[in-house]
């Protein structure tokens, strides 16, 4: 799989036949790559000022450069995501970097754009041209990337490896991604239907609730890998739900979402209707992790977001050492060596109640 991904991902970034040029004395690397939306994106050399507007790209673009220099602008949402998690503390500069290149509709301030005088920005694909033509109108470099699936993730990830100069930071993590999936595939491919517990993922809940269903969501995606389904398949697209709706799926498991910090399992617990349910009943509502950056959606912390879940939706088939994994991974992708308090706030261990199985991620 990993060298059939490969092949995928060379088309799209020209790793191998990077061209190499005398500029002024000194040796420039051109680069040349084509975007999801199959536009060619050219670099005289490795883009040094990066801004990002789909939310994880920023703390992608930290983990693959190894730090926060080349980041000169982001979404207000990554922001937060920083400054409530613990990749604010690793990298404390970028808590510093400017949010107001972009709202959080991802329509780009071309102003702020302008002032951050960036060799490339990374914008949504396939969302249509009102929130790329500032961009590019502008005369600013555009790369635009898709979402919703691991093989987009994947590509997108060796795209920004290789426009930032570092091609070789995303081997090993690809390998990464696929040994953890087929690991966790290898365990659930054979479950029957009756042995797969539903799970809701709730993207919002409080100021709306809304749900996705199974085409293009990657919460979706990685439930069905750990040998669950989605209670919200059959939506199409992200839709607004009640909780009459989330009653009727009535599902064997909860998740909450990290993009609201006020969101916690008592408003599951405490509702007069939600606490019905058997995600309820049973304690198995839990709130996603939120560490370099959310797990909820894809990012270079995908691995570790599946190896949570597996371990919560099928115990008597997993054991992963999780925080074991999580120092492992946190070496390589930041160079920063996790304590069991960093671990216990990345995992919410003091929010998630007493929620089934949650004792198995104590520090031993």
């Amino acid at each position: 799989m990993v060298v059939q991904w490969m092949k995928t991902a060379s088309v799209l970034a020209s790793v191998g036949t990077a061209l190499l040029a005398l500029s002024g004395g000194a040796l420039a690397q051109q680069i040349d790559i084509t975007d999801h939306e199959g536009r060619p994106v050219h670099l005289d050399a490795p883009a040094q000022r990066i801004v990002t507007i789909p939310m994880p790209m920023a703390s992608g673009v930290i983990a693959l450069d190894g730090g926060t220099s080349k980041l000169v602008g982001m979404n207000p949402l990554s922001l937060t995501a920083i400054r409530e998690g613990i990749l604010g503390r690793i990298f404390p500069a970028a808590a510093n970097i400017t949010d107001s290149v972009t709202g959080t509709d991802f329509m780009p301030n071309v102003e702020a754009l302008a002032a951050a005088n960036p060799d490339l920005v990374i914008q949504w694909g396939g969302r249509g041209n009102d929130i790329v033509d500032p961009i590019t109108n502008a005369g600013l470099n555009a790369l635009l990337i898709k979402y919703g699936t691991e093989e987009l993730t994947r590509q997108y990830m060796t795209m920004v490896a290789t426009a930032i100069g570092k091609p070789e930071r995303i081997g090993p993590l690809v390998e990464w991604r696929d040994k953890v999936e087929k690991e966790i595939e290898a365990k659930t491919a054979g479950l029957a239907a009756a042995d797969r517990p539903s799970v809701l993922y709730l993207g919002n809940a409080l100021s709306s609730i809304t749900a996705s269903g199974d085409k293009g969501n990657y919460n979706a995606f990685y439930i069905n890998m750990v040998g669950a389904r989605s209670a919200s398949a059959g939506l199409s697209g992200s839709a607004a739900i009640n909780k009459e709706q989330i009653a009727e799926w009535n599902p064997d498991i909860i998740l909450l979402n990290a993009f609201e910090p006020q969101l916690d399992v008592n408003w599951v617990y405490d509702d007069p209707i939600l606490s019905l349910t058997k995600a309820a009943q049973n304690h198995r509502v839990y709130k996603m992790p939120l560490g370099g950056y959310r797990w909820d959606p894809p990012n270079q912390e995908s691995p570790l977001g599946w190896m949570w879940l597996a371990d919560l939706v099928h115990p008597e088939l997993f054991n992963f050492d999780l925080r074991g994994e999580m120092k492992t991974a946190y070496q390589t992708l930041y160079n920063y060596q996790l304590t069991d308090a960093d671990i216990d706030g990345i995992l919410w261990m003091d929010k998630q109640g007493t929620a089934t199985g949650y004792d198995r991620f104590k520090a031993k």
